[in-house]
């Protein structure tokens, strides 16, 4: 007996995915995807690693997706597509957990906890939530292989490592460095410029500045300031970080702004004052009215303070002069401080044109202090606060989000203090809150600081020019990504900064001697092994911690005899060329560059895999934005520097989630989705689809349950109920694809148009696929099978599958159908491959026509070229948007469907535009329920049309001269515009200046003429006559007795071939109206006999409203064969 194919009672897709699930692995079918296509050309994707430490949300499900869709492609395209799993296990975001989870802070690690407990702690709760990711893996259906992935904590993965880094020390691309940083006080460690330009990480904060009074030391260099002087003289310098003012070492000013001298009163304490300030600044702080005032009629406590201006110099003239340390708590140990020096970075843009030099906590600081030879105060230590010798500050936070005890809204900061105490020292001018963007931490969310550091860097600088010529050759989507924020960051690159002051990591791999004198750099561990020989040989060690390991046996047993991470690697002491003992540096390398060696890592490259060329580099990869100055960046930057190559060819960066308003998803808010929940409620193909689909991946989301559901009902269930719709008919007739392929040449003009359709929907998706744009190639499919092929295709032909004999023609039909609905589940399966495995399996399992058990085991279709006929498509295309503008003017004016109408009016364009629209008249009367069409050739008497401009797309290509234009588009004559609606453009001369306007600058409207109903779209105009006649009238009521019938039929489950007896009601104009329709009613609803009975007779009568006029009882009886 015969397979038939399977039906269902309902779509449940949370069901389908799961079971797909458990086929896929019952039958092994991602493993089969990869043999079978062994020996293909490679397809290279890389993973980039989450972190297992927390809970996917569901943007990684939108992420993703993304890689899943284009690795299944290119799979059904032939490629061998080896997909490796990883884990990202270093880090802050690791030991931030650990000392939230420890109730530790950095501080206590070593003394409350030792760093082998510690590091053991991370080791396993970095993979706390393995499972958790492996789950969401596998039900949102991400083939990946999890089997063996690559972790960034395994002796192996650090091998490579080291190798990269020992590379880089051999080009003279490693350097020790001490430099002005950004640092985290929070997570006690500095951080890398990318790490400081990821999204987020600058925030609006509002701040306390102070515009700071210095005194000037009255000396033979300053004396012109003090002629005449109006009490002490003071250099105004402003600042948004009071708490660096202890650390202040020197004032900059610009050699050629121009400076003036300014008598005023200090307005905290009243006192007479002198202050240097820009001139073109002078207005910030001294509002003009004021100068009338004069400085003698001044009273203590008088709000309005005058001021008179006395002496105008440039910058120059400023520099090498004196002034008073500002907070005297300590002096530099060494070079000069407390005197004035010019900077080309100072400008008038903002404070009084006098910047305050703290030389510890910027870089700029910095730069000018090393070039005029000043000396350094740091008066903060590392964890933020003040150091002891602060006076009453010291032990205190300088920025209050440090302090865990901080009491917001009762206790002050540092800041408010410190101008406290200047204003009662006559040293603060002005106070007042400013609003800026200040950089943050990536993982703890609190401010940094720029921190005087050592630290070793990559000289990514010297790859500059080559990093921004090899960026170019990428295929970024979109375009802007590559151009505009990698391409920005790339230009304006500064040497990355690799060292990071913490605990879980891989060590960086460097030794030194005491004196740093000499330094070694370890590319192996055979290396080590080697060097370590020599250190025991030294008496500097007494045993090698690395003594069971074998070098070249690559067994995972042999390299977890030893671990590398700190505190074992930290024991190991290593000896000089000259014999001196070395220690390693105790810095873990930034975690960034973890990740940005995995193309090499991951096959722990060179000792096992020598050979790059079948692995690198990836063809595609595709995370969130907010990777471009992270792994995006350190893929590129190693893959440059060491091999001179891009490390991707293709990169889709995609968007934020956000939540429905477009707010960031936040358990604080409330508003994140549960991506389990989610699956669980509308399945996995319904979510993906709706990520695709709604809008481009590298645009933001704005994610919205009720966005799926609509998917699930409006793609997924009109294609189950096509599906349905042909399981129904071909299990009735026992269709398997069993016969030979009816001709296309012989197949009905519906048949031809759909595989055409169909074969131009293959050429579009492919392309779409080809060029990595899902939401397109999602969203052509939709369409096909929403509009082309169940509203159009199957309601059309519905007839022919179940009405009369198995002839060619039904064959026909149930062949096109078949082909379309396997053609929708290949080209569908990238996006939603649980859905399009069940479609696919139920067609095949039947006809067997395909000899694979999965259609990701297929190979991807190819257009037949011979069946795409674009005059087809266009007039049947035709045909859908006149049905589409009639039905919608019935509806306008509440005319049901089944009512006839009489006539249709045309405006025809062209010779052509005739008879495309005479090949689809009889469809487009049919569809419309409309007896003719009339076509016109002359609309003037008949049609008034209007036309007026569109501003949107005249504005941006006439600027300027879009108003006489659009002047003249309204002045417009009836030829004109049917000119322009026949050839789609018209020239005209605008202001003596030639000019082409097309059918899109403007809109054309037609005005309704009495009796009818006008309707335009684009240069398509028709006219509805509904005018209603007493025939019309009661074909329309026998058409609605149809309806209810037939409706009666389905409610009681009776077979599409069932005969009937029906009874109807008498009414008067009912009975005429069945009269006149009797035989076509009784063909249409399968019935052997219809009565018109003053009562019905028998069981089960039913009440049925035909219209709003019209309802009687109808008494339906099925004929027993």
């Amino acid at each position: 007996m015969k397979r038939k194919y399977r039906e269902y009672k309902e779509l449940n897709l949370t069901r389908i995915g799961k079971e797909i699930n458990a086929y896929w692995k019952q039958h092994a079918t991602f493993e089969k995807s990869m043999h079978i296509r062994d020996g293909h050309r490679e397809y290279v994707f890389y993973e980039g690693p989450p972190s297992a430490n927390g809970k996917p949300g569901i943007h990684h499900v939108m992420a993703r997706a993304i890689k899943d869709i284009f690795c299944r492609y290119k799979t059904l395209k032939g490629y061998l597509v080896e997909r490796k799993a990883g884990w990202d296990t270093h880090g802050l975001p690791v030991e931030i957990g650990v000392e939230q989870t420890l109730g530790i802070t950095k501080e206590d690690i070593g003394k409350k906890i030792s760093v082998k407990d510690y590091n053991r702690t991370c080791k396993q709760e970095v993979m706390k939530y393995k499972d958790l990711w492996d789950d969401l893996t596998i039900k949102m259906g991400y083939w990946v292989d999890l089997n063996d992935p690559y972790i960034t904590f395994e002796n192996k993965y650090i091998e490579s490592v080291w190798w990269l880094l020992k590379k880089l020390y051999e080009k003279g691309l490693l350097y020790e460095g001490y430099t002005i940083q950004p640092y985290s006080p929070a997570a006690g460690t500095g951080l890398s410029s990318h790490e400081l330009n990821l999204p987020g990480a600058y925030k609006e904060v509002k701040d306390l500045t102070v515009t700071a009074q210095f005194k000037v030391v009255r000396n033979a260099d300053s004396e012109f300031l003090f002629e005449n002087a109006f009490g002490d003289v003071f250099f105004l310098a402003w600042t948004t970080t009071p708490w660096t003012l202890p650390s202040n070492t020197a004032l900059a000013v610009g050699k050629e702004i121009d400076y003036v001298r300014v008598k005023s009163y200090n307005p905290y304490t009243n006192k007479p004052i002198t202050v240097i300030l820009a001139k073109d600044l002078v207005n910030n702080f001294f509002p003009e009215k004021n100068a009338e005032l004069r400085l003698e009629d001044y009273q203590e406590g008088q709000k309005v303070i005058p001021f008179r201006i006395d002496g105008e110099f440039k910058g120059a003239r400023l520099a090498g002069m004196r002034y008073e340390q500002l907070l005297p708590y300590a002096r530099p140990e060494t070079g000069d401080a407390f005197v004035v020096v010019t900077g080309d970075f100072v400008t008038t843009e903002d404070g009084a044109g006098i910047v305050h030099i703290a030389p510890s906590f910027g870089a700029d600081d910095f730069k000018v202090a090393r070039e005029n030879g000043i000396g350094a105060l740091t008066m903060v230590d590392k964890s933020g606060k003040f150091v002891e010798s602060m006076g009453e500050f010291a032990g205190r936070y300088v920025k209050p989000e440090y302090d865990p005890n901080f009491n917001k809204g009762v206790d002050e900061s540092v800041d408010v203090d410190i101008v406290v105490k200047l204003k009662q020292e006559n040293r603060a001018f002005k106070t007042e809150k400013y609003v800026h963007s200040y950089p943050h931490c990536w993982r703890t969310d609190k401010p940094i600081l720029y921190y005087p550091l050592d630290s070793w860097f990559i000289r990514t600088t010297a790859f500059k020019e080559q990093m921004i010529e090899l960026n170019k050759t990428i295929n970024w989507k979109p375009v802007s990504t590559g151009i505009g924020r990698f391409g920005n960051w790339l230009e304006n690159l500064v040497d990355w900064n690799l060292s990071r002051s913490r605990y879980w990591g891989t060590p960086l791999p460097i030794w030194v001697t005491e004196d740093r004198s000499e330094q070694k750099c370890i590319g192996s561990l055979e290396e080590l092994k080697g060097e370590i020989g020599k250190s025991v040989k030294a008496g500097f060690m007494k045993a090698d911690p690395l003594e069971k390991f074998v070098p070249g046996d690559n067994s995972a047993e042999n390299y977890n005899t030893f671990d590398l991470h700190r505190p074992y690697v930290d024991e190991i002491i290593l000896v000089s060329e000259s014999g001196k003992p070395m220690q390693r540096e105790t810095d873990l390398i930034d975690v960034w560059f973890d990740s940005g060696a995995m193309p090499y890592a991951q096959f722990h490259y060179p000792f096992e895999n020598g050979q790059l060329e079948h692995y690198f580099p990836a063809d595609f990869i595709a995370e969130g934005v907010d990777q471009t100055r992270g792994w995006f960046f350190t893929l590129h930057a190693i893959a440059v520097m060491l091999f001179d190559s891009v490390s991707f060819k293709t990169c889709v960066s995609n968007g934020l989630v956000l939540d429905k308003d477009g707010n960031k998803m936040s358990k604080r808010l409330g508003n994140a989705v549960d991506p389990f929940e989610t699956l669980e409620k509308f399945g996995p193909d319904a979510t993906r689809w709706y990520m695709m689909t709604n809008s481009q991946p590298w645009d933001n989301l704005k994610f919205d349950l009720e966005g799926i559901a609509e998917v699930q009902r409006k793609f997924f269930g009109t294609l189950h109920n096509t599906y349905a719709f042909f399981a129904l008919y071909a299990n009735i007739d026992g269709f398997h694809y069993a016969e030979a392929e009816v001709p296309f040449e012989k197949r009905p003009e519906i048949d031809r148009w759909i595989l055409s359709e169909l074969n131009s929907l293959i050429r579009k998706v492919e392309s779409y696929y080809d060029d990595y744009e899902p939401t397109k190639a999602g969203r052509a499919i939709q369409d096909f099978v929403i509009d082309h092929l169940s509203n159009w295709y199957v309601r059309l032909s519905r007839r022919r599958f179940w009405k009369g004999d198995y002839t060619e023609d039904k064959i026909a039909a149930y062949q096109t159908l078949y082909r379309c609905l396997e053609v929708v589940a290949q080209l569908a399966s990238p996006i939603a491959p649980f859905f399009m495995e069940r479609l696919f399996t139920d067609l095949n399992e039947v006809s067997g026509r395909i000899g694979s058990d999965s259609v990701h085991l297929t190979d991807f279709p190819s257009a037949n070229e011979s069946q795409i006929d674009l005059d087809l498509e266009e007039r049947m295309e035709l045909a859908q948007k006149i049905s589409s503008m009639i039905l919608s003017l019935r509806k306008r004016s509440n005319i049901r469907v089944r009512q006839p109408l009489n006539k249709i009016m045309i405006p025809i364009l062209n010779e052509h535009n005739k008879k495309q629209l005479q090949a689809v008249e009889n469809l487009i009367l049919s569809e419309v329920n409309v007896k003719e069409i009339e076509y016109l050739t002359e609309t003037a008497g008949i049609l008034v049309k209007k036309i007026k401009p569109n501003f949107k797309t005249l504005g941006p290509r006439f600027g300027k001269l879009m108003k006489p234009i659009a002047a003249a588009i309204s002045s417009l004559n009836p030829e004109e515009i049917n000119k322009m609606e026949e050839e789609e453009c018209l020239k005209m001369t605008v202001e003596g200046e030639p000019i082409e306007i097309t059918i899109h600058d403007v809109e054309i409207t037609t005005e309704d003429i009495p009796g009818w109903l006008i309707s335009s779209a684009g240069n398509l105009t028709v006219a509805l006559d509904i005018n209603i006649t007493d025939a019309l009238k009661k074909e329309g009521l026998a058409r609605e007795l149809i309806n209810r019938i037939q409706n009666i039929r389905k409610e009681r489950d009776y077979e599409v071939t069932d005969k009937i007896r029906v009874q109807v009601v008498r009414k008067d104009y009912l009975d005429e109206a069945i009269y006149h329709n009797l035989s076509y009613i009784c063909a249409e609803i399968l019935a052997e006999s219809l009565v018109l009975v003053e009562k019905t007779e028998g069981d089960n009568p039913v009440e049925v409203e035909l219209t709003e006029e019209f309802n009687t009882i109808i008494r339906v009886e099925k004929i027993n064969s």
